[in-house]
């Protein structure tokens, strides 16, 4: 289990939120072509902050977001539907998966691997919860069929999922330099929630 101090879950959760908006919100142009970090963030959230209150927080956010870039920022609305507000349980999965997987956080070979495993999963169903959902219930596709619904996961998961990737592997490798650098300076503490061996 992790073991953050209140300030350090504070900043993790700033940092969680400028990305979100820096990634989602198609106004900087010159990082116009990040691809948005929104379902990573809700994974590490799950990973690293404990108050629940960020979860609907970052959601509203995310909903203002999308009205901003929408409405003033030239974005299209397409997928704005009836299906949109499935993304409310796809980022609850995500987060929950965030959730699960930090109560087993261990730096071994063991802990990368459940991390990849919960991640596929949480990955999936969140891929099949806005996919799925917008395929079938946003009203923009005549005639749905489960072979439609396979063609867009085969289309959508992969590259999701590498997005998901990227930005969770850039904060594995960060949460590692950083447990590097307390174990260094002979602090007690590590971001890893245990003691050092004394």
């Amino acid at each position: 289990m992790l073991n953050l101090t209140g300030r350090q879950q504070i900043a993790i959760g700033v940092m969680l939120a400028l990305l979100m908006l820096l990634t989602r919100s198609h106004h900087w142009a010159s990082i116009h072509s990040l691809p948005d970090a929104s379902w990573a963030i809700f994974f590490l959230l799950g990973v690293y902050v404990r108050a629940l209150w960020v979860v609907p927080a970052l959601i509203a956010a995310s909903v203002v977001i999308d009205y901003v870039a929408i409405t003033w920022g030239g974005v299209s609305d397409f997928c704005v539907s009836p299906a949109y507000w499935l993304l409310i349980p796809a980022y609850l999965v995500l987060f929950a998966g965030g959730r699960f997987y930090a109560r087993g956080h261990s730096l071994s070979l063991l802990g990368l691997l459940r991390l990849a495993g919960v991640a596929l999963v949480v990955v999936a169903v969140a891929q099949l919860l806005t996919s799925g959902g917008f395929y079938f219930f946003s009203g923009r596709f005549a005639d749905p069929t489960l072979a439609g619904l396979v063609l867009r996961l085969e289309k959508y998961f992969p590259p999701m999922l590498g997005t998901f990737a990227l930005y969770v592997g850039l904060a594995a490798a960060v949460h590692v330099a950083l447990v590097a650098v307390f174990r260094r300076d002979g602090d007690p503490r590590t971001l890893m929630g245990t003691r050092r061996e004394r």
